[in-house]
């Protein structure tokens, strides 16, 4: 395939399009970050540096492309900052607007394959029932473009295109700062995640989520949710991560907490508890079966190493 990847310097894009190039794609990359880029040009990608809100730069970079894989986001770099809706305005442009130019573009030039980024924590609380793809979805206020870029992907789908939306759990990896910044409030003994002990996360790593993008070249349209197979209850992940830095186990946030959090709060205290059945139903299996292995083997590897005398 000749794929063009959006967002290629992202912590899944990084990722993916060496992937893609090993199973033998053609891809152009398209980011941000130079030092990044210039890194995936030596995997054997081909790069562009490109506004992604500029309807020139999109379709120039469209031209000769048959799939776009589309992972652009600018999500807040703390646990802290993803509680300020103003932190989440340039999110909010690459989703909706940047989005549709994308659409736009591909399907001025023929691409038949559209694979779009999505989040998946914007399902109604669903206690510790199994979500598949078409439970009901209530997005907060700082989150609500997500579902104009899905709405987007299912109008190309409606025109004779291949849309495949990925609802990606929450991230972690070693190179996330969001699990670094929940490290260190966790060495204090604080848990930063509000939600009630017994309310499930679903979470999916950085490698997994890279792989389940190559899954998705093959899948039939439609909305798919990328998590791990054991979502954690907030209890048993806060000891995940106290257990992966070696501490004790930490205080969860007490339940009024949520409420000074405003509508960011209330969403990230829901209970999550997705199931991956679809995507697994097309030959995809995550690494990590939960975060509990995939935190561990991040903590080893962050652990500093010690010096021989």
């Amino acid at each position: 395939m000749r794929i063009l990847v959006t967002g290629a310097t992202g912590v899944v894009g990084r990722r993916a399009v060496p992937a893609l190039i090993a199973a033998g794609h053609d891809v152009v990359a398209a980011g941000r970050n130079p030092e990044r880029l210039a890194a995936l040009a030596r995997a054997g990608a081909r790069t562009v540096t490109i506004d992604l809100l500029n309807a020139a730069d999109v379709n120039a970079a469209m031209r000769g492309r048959d799939t776009l894989i589309n992972l652009a986001t600018h999500i807040p770099s703390s646990s802290v900052r993803m509680m300020l809706p103003w932190s989440w305005r340039e999110n909010d442009r690459i989703r909706r607007d940047a989005t549709r130019l994308l659409g736009q573009a591909a399907a001025n030039a023929g691409v038949g394959r559209w694979i779009q980024e999505s989040f998946a924590p914007v399902y109604e609380d669903g206690g510790a029932e199994w979500i598949s793809e078409d439970a009901p979805v209530r997005p907060a206020p700082y989150n609500r473009t997500t579902l104009d870029a899905e709405q987007a992907v299912a109008r190309y789908s409606a025109t004779g295109g291949t849309g495949v939306v990925m609802r990606f759990a929450g991230f972690y990896g070693p190179d996330s700062a969001l699990v670094r910044s929940v490290m260190d409030s966790v060495r204090r003994g604080v848990f930063p995640m509000p939600g009630a002990p017994d309310a499930y996360w679903s979470s999916v790593s950085h490698d997994d989520a890279a792989s389940a993008v190559l899954a998705a070249l093959a899948a039939p349209a439609g909305i798919y949710n990328v998590g791990d197979d054991e979502p954690l209850t907030r209890r048993a992940l806060a000891d995940a991560y106290a257990a992966a830095i070696g501490s004790a186990p930490p205080r969860l946030l007490p339940a009024w907490t949520v409420r000074l959090m405003g509508a960011s709060g209330e969403l990230l205290a829901r209970s999550q508890r997705m199931s991956n059945a679809t995507l697994r139903a097309l030959g995809w299996a995550p690494q990590h079966r939960s975060a509990r292995e995939g935190l561990a083997a991040i903590g080893t590897a962050l652990r500093p190493r010690p010096v021989r005398p």
